[in-house]
């Protein structure tokens, strides 16, 4: 539809009417390590014409290292609490943003996202996550001392389902997975 086009070409007519979303205008994309937030959100983002922020880089910029660094040095306590305010300092307006997996540790982050965008989560089967994803020692992946990828996998996903407006399955390609999303979008239009 020409409703359809223009927003695809981020080009309106000052004459048509305005667009009513039944989705916030930004989306937060939630998930696991390797299930591709980062890479979707910024084809996304050039799609839409929105802007795209990936709070781990937020992290990694601030504190001038990799996010295992800032875990190592901060702990786990502290490290939520850092990527808690490295959310709510995100402000909204047209934005994919790009969360870390460890995101939906934190209520008050959360609550945050969901009054300020939609939020997707980018589902992948575990199998993937382990295919894409070499190290997790090496990806400031929050886990307890004595807990497996798996178990931290499965626990995961309750919090993901929950805190989620829609779910998009990503068990093949970014481009697979980022035409379910549009998809999604223009449904909700």
């Amino acid at each position: 539809s020409a409703t359809l086009a223009a927003l695809r070409s981020g080009v309106r007519s000052p004459l048509a009417p305005p667009i009513v979303f039944k989705m916030k205008k930004s989306i937060s994309l939630i998930g696991m390590a390797g299930a591709g937030k980062s890479s979707i959100g910024k084809q996304l983002a050039d799609h839409l014409g929105f802007s795209f922020t990936d709070s781990d880089l937020l992290i990694e910029n601030e504190y001038q290292e990799s996010l295992q660094q800032v875990l190592n040095r901060s702990g786990k306590e502290n490290f939520l609490k850092i990527e808690e305010k490295a959310l709510m300092s995100i402000e909204f307006n047209n934005t994919i943003l790009a969360t870390g997996g460890s995101a939906i540790f934190s209520e008050l982050a959360m609550d945050y996202i969901r009054s300020r965008s939609s939020i997707i989560f980018i589902e992948a089967p575990y199998n993937k996550i382990v295919e894409r994803v070499s190290n997790f020692s090496e990806r400031g992946f929050l886990k307890s001392s004595d807990q497996t990828i798996q178990e931290a996998f499965v626990e995961r996903q309750f919090l993901y389902k929950h805190f989620a407006d829609f779910e998009v399955v990503n068990d093949a390609s970014q481009e697979k997975c980022l035409k379910k999303i549009l998809d999604l979008i223009h449904q909700k239009l």
